[in-house]
């Protein structure tokens, strides 16, 4: 019901933006929490014969509500709370001088001052506020010593009463003010915990999806990748088919001199079968870890080795893919470096990443100028004595610095539609982070782009 009652004070527009409402609520509970204590305390003034106390609970509680009515007409929240505190810092030292002056309970309540302010307004209005509480007291102090005590107005037979219900009454509006920013605290955690835990799940959605994007790419590389060793495969069964067709002729026929020499070419033609088949095995498996969750360990791994062939599966991926384009690919591989210590599933991905993104650079480029640019895609790889250096450079047409300084943002991307996810190289920054690496991006519009990756030599083995 409260809430209901909470709801109809808050602007239309602002409770049709779906967000959580947890500062205009408690802004509102607060300011009809003051209205209902003062029109609870009219009673209490006319039992004490305090009139004009009356009188002002009274225009304190009307005012209250105008000031609400406001807020929902569309006056801001600011000038709405600076208004309520205001009559607030008036209405207290009147009450206060007509109650008998600085021991009055009204003059005790000037500490409600900051606090109101601290809820509704924040901390730095609850300084401001702190000080203007305090100035009312010193004015009502100075106030005092110029001109005397004033004479209380009201029933002083009843004084125990009145200061009894002033204490009780002030001590109730407190925590029933406290509730209700508790309640709206609670519930506002309660939100963000949802919002996070959807948040937390799209975003794992979204990395899935960056893996398969990545995934089919990699796919089309494989299938023209392990077609060669399949043939090799193939052509190779059927050689020593006929072999041993003319090993089984020669056997019936009596002829043995020639069935050594046959066997010898059969058992060359298995060793080549096995490793063409260990290479298709081996680009499987390629596939298999590239598609896994990750969680892989840290071995020993040929850096060069798998630099190029990623690149290789990337390149082809490429070609079987949508609009496919000429690239002639440089690789300049330091022969110093041996084996490093990654982890070979998630670096796999950031050699992709790093080439699929040179390729769609230099696709866009090559569109808006078919006939004088020839894409050139550069690999390199140094080791040096305190790091190891992999670098990948395309001449497309650069990233404007506006772009660069958010290009590593997760969910920021260029690319138009559905095309990306701006996961790409959020990824693959984060594997290259916990390698104890670092991923830097350098650019010259319209001449080239490079990422360059460095890796801590205590990765080397």
């Amino acid at each position: 019901m409260f809430r209901k009652i909470t709801a109809f004070f808050i602007p239309a527009p602002k409770l049709e933006t779906g967000d959580e409402l947890r500062s205009e609520r408690i802004f509102v509970a607060v300011l009809l929490i003051s209205a209902l204590s003062n029109f609870l305390g009219i009673n209490l003034a006319l039992d004490i014969d305090a009139d004009l106390n009356g009188y002002l609970l009274l225009i304190n509680g009307l005012v209250n509500l105008l000031i609400l009515l406001a807020y929902r007409a569309g006056l801001s929240k600011p000038i709405s709370a600076i208004l309520f505190l205001s009559q607030f810092a008036i209405s207290f030292p009147i009450q206060a001088w007509l109650q008998g002056g600085l021991v009055s309970p009204a003059a005790a309540a000037f500490f409600l001052l900051p606090a109101i302010a601290m809820l509704i307004l924040g901390k730095r209005a609850a300084l401001f506020w702190m000080v203007i509480s305090a100035l009312l007291s010193l004015g009502l102090f100075l106030l005092e010593s110029t001109q005397g005590t004033p004479v209380p107005q009201y029933n002083v037979e009843k004084k125990e009463l009145f200061y009894f219900s002033s204490i009780l009454g002030t001590n109730i509006t407190i925590f029933i003010i406290l509730l209700v920013y508790e309640l709206g605290k609670s519930r506002a955690f309660k939100n963000i915990q949802e919002k996070n835990e959807a948040l937390m799940n799209t975003q794992e959605q979204l990395i899935q999806q960056e893996k398969l994007a990545s995934l089919g790419q990699l796919t089309a590389g494989i299938a023209h990748e392990i077609k060669n060793p399949l043939n090799f495969i193939l052509n190779f069964s059927e050689v020593n088919s006929e072999l041993v067709e003319e090993l089984q002729e020669n056997l019936h026929s009596g002829r043995t001199e020639d069935n050594v020499a046959l066997l010898k070419d059969i058992q060359v033609n298995l060793k080549k079968i096995h490793d063409h088949g260990s290479r298709a095995d081996s680009i499987v498996k390629s596939m298999l870890k590239h598609s896994r969750e990750g969680g892989g360990k840290m071995e020993l791994t040929d850096f060069n080795a798998l630099i190029k062939e990623y690149v290789n599966l990337s390149f082809h991926g490429m070609r079987a893919g949508k609009d496919p384009i000429n690239v002639s690919i440089d690789l300049d591989l330091d022969p110093n470096i041996n084996t490093l210590l990654i982890n070979a599933e998630d670096f796999s991905r950031v050699i992709l990443n790093l080439c699929n993104n040179a390729f769609d650079a230099m696709r866009q480029k090559l569109k808006e100028n078919p006939k004088n640019f020839q894409a050139k895609l550069k690999i390199r790889t140094l080791n040096t004595k305190n790091r190891l250096n992999f670098e990948v450079e395309d001449n497309g047409p650069g990233i404007p610095k506006p772009i660069l300084d958010k290009i590593l943002q997760p969910f920021f991307t260029t690319k138009k539609g559905t095309e990306g996810t701006g996961l790409g190289l959020s990824i693959s920054h984060d594997i290259i982070k916990s390698h104890g690496g670092k991923l830097t991006v350098s650019s010259i519009l319209d001449q080239r782009t490079i990422f360059k990756i460095e890796l801590p030599a205590r990765a080397h083995e």
